[in-house]
């Protein structure tokens, strides 16, 4: 793999043979304009001078040699008809007919006609001027040319000069390349340093970049972001012992989960081993054991339907179906519900007729364990009360700390071994989020030791 210097050198010089090489083309192309240009003019006036002695001129054939010969141009005249009249460079008799010749064309047109052209006769590129006129009362066409073998030589004689001075400052571009690779390679290996501390969590590294504006700002980027690295490791450590402590409350509600569960299987298998174990089992027994069997699995169905309701609350997956009830009739309903539950306690309903439009169900699960709680948690009555749009649950029993009350809705939240909602510590957070479908919330107050009241309001509930 290449080193950054090595890099450096590498597209210095390929920039440079780059440049050599365009500059090299433009050069050529312009230098051959410009001379071809120039010689043009100079073959026009040439030929103007030519056009003068004409008139006096016996011998064609003597006077295009020695123009020739002083001027080392070639010269050709052709008559009106194509052929050959004089040359000064090959033997005309073997010449081809010039009538087509385009710059023979062009002068019949305009004043002078010119082209650039290979020449088959001579064996190299010519550039040629022609010009219609007179010789001895007959229309002739003098035609000068002249090689362009010059004209390369010219731009080679340019492209060494050129070459040299290129050559000089590729020499000079590749030690300021490796000049500019080492001060880069020392702000690299500062920052390298510095990421290879932070790696290993030494966040009071220091950077020190010092030839480059770009390095400079990375190293502050880094730096900023070593600083927000630093404060992460600290969150992260609190968020770990957070972890743990929700962890262990978890655990804690997983074996309450399994304590619950236990009993009424262990309460299924007994009974109906005790009905295996017996055929003469007396039918009355039988049917007692039947039914507490019976009883069991649906408590572990309720349960299970408990904590799946929970899980439905939590992902919003529940729909709510809306209908007109009335208030004090439900109250009543889950009063009379739990009386069986709790034989020796008594619900107080505090509820005057009031018609509402919102999920029966739902709203039938909130209150049952708002009170199934209340009587769980509390010797005395329980009162379900109604104030103006304000619906409670109230009980005198041994309270909630402070420090707790804002946790216990939470999902499988239990305080010590006791649980403010149900064993499995999901009561109220379903309570909490049935609420916040039906357009309410769970509003808790309590005094440690005295009693506690949760209470939602009802006015989104109203039938309008």
């Amino acid at each position: 793999m290449l080193k950054i210097h090595q890099i450096f050198i590498l597209k210095f010089l390929l920039l440079f043979i780059s440049t050599l090489l365009i500059t090299s083309i433009i050069s050529y192309l312009a230098l051959k304009d410009i001379i071809i240009q120039h010689n043009k003019n100079h073959l026009k006036h040439a030929i103007e001078f030519i056009e003068i002695e004409l008139e006096n001129i016996e011998n064609l054939d003597n006077f295009v040699m020695k123009i020739n010969k002083k001027t080392s141009l070639r010269v050709t005249i052709v008559d009106k008809d194509g052929f050959v009249l004089a040359e000064s460079n090959a033997d005309k008799s073997k010449m081809d007919n010039h009538a087509s010749r385009f710059e023979i064309m062009l002068s019949n047109r305009e004043d002078y006609g010119d082209i650039t052209r290979y020449s088959k006769t001579v064996k190299t590129d010519f550039l040629y001027v022609a010009k219609k006129t007179v010789y001895k009362n007959e229309p002739v066409y003098v035609r000068l040319s002249m090689s362009l073998a010059q004209i390369m030589y010219d731009f080679y004689s340019l492209w060494t000069k050129l070459l040299f001075v290129f050559f000089i400052i590729v020499i000079i571009a590749a030690f300021v390349s490796k000049s500019m690779s080492q001060k880069v390679l020392y702000d690299i290996d500062q920052i390298t340093k510095y990421l290879d501390e932070v790696s290993n969590k030494n966040y009071k590294a220091i950077i020190k970049t010092k030839y480059f504006y770009e390095f400079l700002q990375i190293s502050l980027l880094l730096k900023n972001l070593v600083k927000k690295l630093s404060k992460n490791e600290k969150k992260k450590i609190k968020n770990m012992a957070k972890l743990r402590l929700i962890n262990k409350q978890r655990n804690d509600i997983l074996s309450a989960i399994s304590h619950e569960f236990k009993n009424p299987v262990a309460s299924i298998i007994g009974y109906a081993q005790t009905i295996q174990g017996d055929a003469d089992m007396p039918q009355n027994i039988r049917d007692k054991f039947l039914s507490k069997i019976n009883s069991n699995g649906e408590k572990i169905s309720k349960m299970l339907d408990r904590l799946a309701l929970s899980v439905k609350l939590e992902n919003g997956d529940l729909t709510i179906n809306k209908s007109e009830f009335d208030l004090k009739q439900l109250c009543n309903e889950v009063a009379l519900n739990l009386a069986t539950k709790y034989k020796n306690r008594e619900v107080i309903v505090q509820v005057d007729q009031k018609m509402i439009f919102s999920d029966k169900t739902m709203m039938e699960l909130v209150l049952i364990n708002l009170v199934d709680n209340a009587l769980k948690y509390s010797s005395g009555d329980v009162i379900i009360k109604l104030e103006g749009t304000n619906l409670s649950v109230e009980d005198s029993g041994i309270g909630i700390k402070e420090e707790h009350l804002e946790k216990i809705t939470n999902k499988f939240y239990r305080v010590d071994k006791n649980s403010w909602d149900n064993s499995m510590g999901i009561g109220l957070a379903m309570v909490k989020y049935i609420l916040k479908a039906l357009g309410s919330l769970l509003d808790i107050k309590s005094e440690f030791g005295k009693g506690s009241i949760f209470s939602f309001n009802i006015k989104e509930m109203l039938k309008s």
